[in-house]
């Protein structure tokens, strides 16, 4: 009787630890991954759990009155500004036209500083002569933050829509150059000069060796660089702008509407969010060798 008690506890014990080890045990690898990539995973429902607890801490210390709403204003006077705002609109301007004219004025610069930044990242990275005079001019103007040139582009370009757009525009151009000149590094040797042997042309190579290498990087490049648009266009809407997210904002916060200014904020980062998501969609499906190699 007294062994079979001894055994009861041993047994549980085991049962105790076979549980752990398979709530520890990994996924199995995908095929052809002998020990799998390093922080590779689905992280799905670790980010829905850190929203939640984000939000719930929110609205935690806003219902306990441990801080003013003046300061952090709680996530139902946020729902209903929007839901105000959507309805009333803000300064006489319904909501989606100052959402719309936002995007406009950031996807606009984002384009131009994609069709000119990208062939000159590329034009860098592959003559010696380009490098060296466009480098020292981007690296220039680079550190230099949005402010500090935006009375430049007044004074050069007016207040209108050009000086608002130039100002995106410059913040999204240097990643974007940088970008493509970091990805024609990536192209390897050997695949230039087995190209060579064969007969291409330096126009075969840059088309068919250096611009695939080249894509991811650039793809990433776009990311940041659409980034640093969305951080530079309050910058650009405080120059005598009527219309857009960025003058919501900055009006509101004059007024101390803070629930405004948040959900101004929060708009933003959500467009942003969701041009990023269409960004790493279109990455898997023209880079899917990232990663891989």
């Amino acid at each position: 009787m007294k062994a079979q008690n001894i055994q009861e506890p041993a047994g549980a014990y085991r049962g105790f630890r076979g549980l752990c080890a398979r709530l520890s045990r990994e996924r199995p690898n995908k095929p052809g991954e002998t020990y799998g990539v390093p922080g590779s995973g689905d992280t799905l429902w670790l980010s829905l759990l850190t929203i939640l607890i984000i939000l719930f801490v929110w609205w935690l210390v806003t219902t306990m009155g441990w801080v003013k709403p003046l300061f952090v204003p709680s996530p139902q006077s946020i729902v209903e500004s929007f839901i105000a705002v959507w309805n009333n609109g803000f300064t006489g301007t319904p909501f989606w036209q100052h959402v719309l004219i936002s995007t406009f004025r950031v996807f606009s610069a984002f384009l131009l500083a994609c069709c000119i930044g990208i062939p000159l990242g590329l034009s860098m990275g592959t003559s010696r002569g380009l490098r060296g005079i466009f480098d020292p001019l981007i690296e220039f103007y680079r550190p230099i933050p949005p402010l500090a040139y935006l009375p430049l582009m007044i004074i050069w370009f007016g207040i209108g829509e050009t000086s608002k757009i130039l100002l995106i525009f410059l913040s999204v151009f240097a990643p974007v150059v940088l970008g493509a000149r970091a990805g024609v590094r990536s192209a390897a040797i050997e695949q230039v000069h087995a190209a060579y042997s064969c007969g291409a042309t330096r126009w075969q190579v840059l088309r068919h060796v250096i611009m695939p290498a080249a894509l991811p990087e650039i793809l990433t490049a776009m990311r940041v660089g659409i980034g640093f648009g969305w951080t530079t266009l309050v910058a650009a809407e405080m120059v005598a702008a009527k219309q857009g997210i960025g003058y919501m904002v900055l009006s509101a916060s004059q007024f101390l509407q803070t629930a405004v200014v948040i959900m101004g904020i929060i708009v933003i980062a959500a467009i942003a969010y969701l041009f990023d998501l269409m960004m790493r969609a279109l990455e898997r499906r023209l880079a899917p060798w990232k990663g891989r190699m």
